[in-house]
C-alpha cells in the first residue's frame, strides 16, 4: 500500500516524498480513508505509530479542498487538543511539514508562554489551532479564541488528558464548538471514561485499533537492577560512565528530584539537562532540541517526556524512579525501540518499589529480569511474591498510592480550583492542590496553571 492509494492529493504526496515517507503505517492505512470520507473516528494507537499523520494528512486535505477566501482575519477551522506543550509543538511542526505546499496556517497556544504573542497570532488569522485545554480556556475567556468556525475537532492523547483531570475543561470547550463538525479522538487506551466521552460528543464513530492496549515494541529489552534508594545515584553514574557513548533519557519522579539529579551528574563529569513543568517553555524546548539533535547526551525528565516526544534511534531509557502508575512505564519506554530499532529499558528498583514493579509486570504479563550489579546489591531483597512489607493493605490499597490494576486512588474534592487542572506534562505533585506562586499568567490567579506542573 502507498500513500497515493489512500487518495491523498499531489501536494501532500510531494511533502511526504520530501521526508522519505513512502509506506503508511497501520493506523494511517486504516484511519486516513475513514477521515477523508467524513466519518468521526475513534482511533486506538500508542505514541510512535504515526497517528499524527493519520489525522493530520486528511485534515490538511479537507481544509485545502474547501478553502475559501475569508473577509478579515481567519477564524480557526480545525482545533487539535493535546495534553502537553511538547506534544503541541511536535504536532504543529509535523503539520507544517506536511502542508509545505499548501497555504494553511498552523498556530499553537499553551501555558508557560506569554499570552500576548499568542493573541497576536490568533488576530492575524489561523486555519489550524493546536492547543492545551487550560490555555485555550484562558483565550476563550478573554475573547481572543473564537471557536464558532471549527469544522474538525481532534483530541490527541485523550486518555492522558482525562488522566490529568482535563475532562471539565474539555466539556467547556466542546460546548463552544459547532455541533455540525467532524470529530476525531485518538487514545492509547479505551477505558470507560473515554468511551463515555465518545458517546457524548461523537456521531457514529468508526473505531480503529491497530495494537493491543499497553503493547510494547518487541525490539525493547527490559532489565532491572535492584539497589537501595540511597545508592541509586551512584549506580546511575557507574552505568553512564561505562556506557559513555550512548544517548540516554532518564525518568525521575519529581521536578526537584530531576533538577538535583542533573546537577549531581554534572558534578560527576556527566553533562546533563533537565526538563519538567517548572521550566519555562523556552528552556524546555531548548533542552529538547539539544537532546533530539544529539548535542546533549543525557536528558533527565519527569513524565513530561513520556509521551509525544519522538527521538529517532534513542538506544536507552532509564527509570531512576519507577512510575507510580504502571501504564506510565509503557509510555516512558516507548521513547526507545521505535520504528523497528533496538532499544533498552533499564530500571533501578529499590526494595520499597517492589509493589510498583509487580504492577508493571502484571500489566506487561511478563517478568522483568532482576540483575544485581556487583557492589550495589540492596540491603534487603526485592520481593515480587506479594509478601513484601507494605505490599498489600486493607481494602486493596497498595503501596505507592495504587489500587489493583495500577490506577490512582480517587482524587479528593477540593484539589483543583473551579474543576480546572493546570496544563502540565506529568502527574508529579498533581494532588497537592497548592498554587505555585510567582508563575501565574493572565487568567491563572485562581488555582489555574498553564502547563506548569510536571
Amino acid at each position: 500500500m502507498s500513500f497515493e492509494s489512500l487518495g491523498l492529493t499531489p501536494a501532500l504526496l510531494r511533502a511526504l516524498a520530501d521526508n522519505a515517507y513512502t509506506t503508511p503505517t497501520p493506523i494511517q492505512a486504516e484511519a486516513i480513508p475513514l477521515v477523508l470520507a467524513g466519518h468521526d473516528v475513534l482511533g486506538g494507537a500508542q505514541t510512535g505509530t504515526g497517528k499524527t499523520a493519520a489525522f493530520g494528512l486528511p485534515l490538511l486535505q479537507r481544509l485545502a479542498d474547501s478553502s475559501k477566501p475569508a473577509a478579515g482575519p481567519r477564524k480557526p477551522r480545525a482545533l487539535i487538543l493535546v495534553p502537553t506543550r511538547e506534544l503541541a509543538v511536535q504536532v504543529a511542526d509535523s503539520l507544517r511539514g506536511y502542508s509545505k505546499y499548501i497555504r494553511l496556517n498552523v498556530t499553537t497556544i499553551f501555558g508557560g508562554a506569554g499570552m500576548g504573542p499568542q493573541v497576536d497570532n490568533l488576530r492575524r488569522g489561523v486555519d489550524i489551532l493546536v492547543a492545551t485545554p487550560g490555555r485555550l480556556i484562558d483565550h476563550m475567556q478573554q475573547g481572543s479564541a473564537k471557536l464558532d468556525g471549527i469544522e474538525v475537532l481532534i483530541l490527541d492523547e485523550a486518555d492522558r488528558m482525562l488522566d490529568m483531570g482535563f475532562l471539565p475543561a474539555i466539556k467547556r470547550i466542546l460546548a463552544r464548538v459547532p455541533a455540525d463538525r467532524q470529530t476525531l479522538l485518538f487514545s492509547a487506551t479505551f477505558e470507560a471514561q473515554i468511551k463515555q466521552l465518545a458517546l457524548e460528543f461523537m456521531r457514529d464513530p468508526r473505531q480503529v485499533q491497530v495494537a493491543t492496549q499497553n503493547t510494547i515494541a518487541a525490539t525493547i529489552q527490559h532489565r532491572a537492577h535492584p539497589v537501595d534508594g540511597s545508592r541509586k545515584r551512584d549506580l546511575l553514574i557507574d552505568i553512564l560512565t561505562a556506557r559513555h557513548t550512548e544517548q540516554v533519557l532518564i525518568f525521575g519522579k519529581t521536578k526537584h528530584g530531576c533538577n538535583r539529579l542533573a546537577e549531581q551528574l554534572e558534578a560527576a563529569g556527566l553533562p546533563a539537562l533537565a526538563i519538567h513543568g517548572n521550566k519555562s517553555q523556552a528552556a524546555r524546548q531548548k533542552a529538547l532540541n539539544a537532546f533530539k539533535s544529539g548535542k546533549a547526551r543525557i536528558l533527565v525528565a519527569t513524565d513530561v517526556a513520556a509521551r509525544g516526544l519522538d527521538i529517532p534511534n534513542l538506544p536507552l531509557v532509564i527509570n531512576h524512579d519507577l512510575p507510580m502508575v504502571a501504564e506510565d512505564y509503557v509510555h516512558r519506554i516507548g521513547r526507545t525501540g521505535r520504528n523497528g530499532a533496538q532499544g533498552e529499558a533499564l530500571s533501578l528498583v529499590s526494595p520499597d518499589e517492589a509493589p510498583l514493579l509487580r504492577q508493571i509486570q502484571r500489566l506487561l504479563k511478563s517478568d522483568i529480569a532482576l540483575e544485581a550489579v556487583e557492589g550495589f546489591e540492596p540491603s534487603r531483597p526485592i520481593r515480587l511474591d506479594g509478601n513484601a512489607p507494605g505490599a498489600a493493605r486493607p481494602g486493596g490499597q497498595r503501596a505507592g498510592g495504587e489500587r489493583p490494576g495500577g490506577r490512582r486512588p480517587p482524587r479528593k474534592p477540593g484539589n483543583r480550583a473551579h474543576g480546572r487542572p493546570a496544563d502540565r506534562g506529568a502527574h508529579a505533585h498533581a494532588h497537592t492542590g497548592q498554587k505555585q506562586g510567582g508563575q501565574r499568567g493572565q487568567g491563572q490567579a485562581q488555582g489555574r496553571g498553564g502547563d506548569r506542573r510536571a
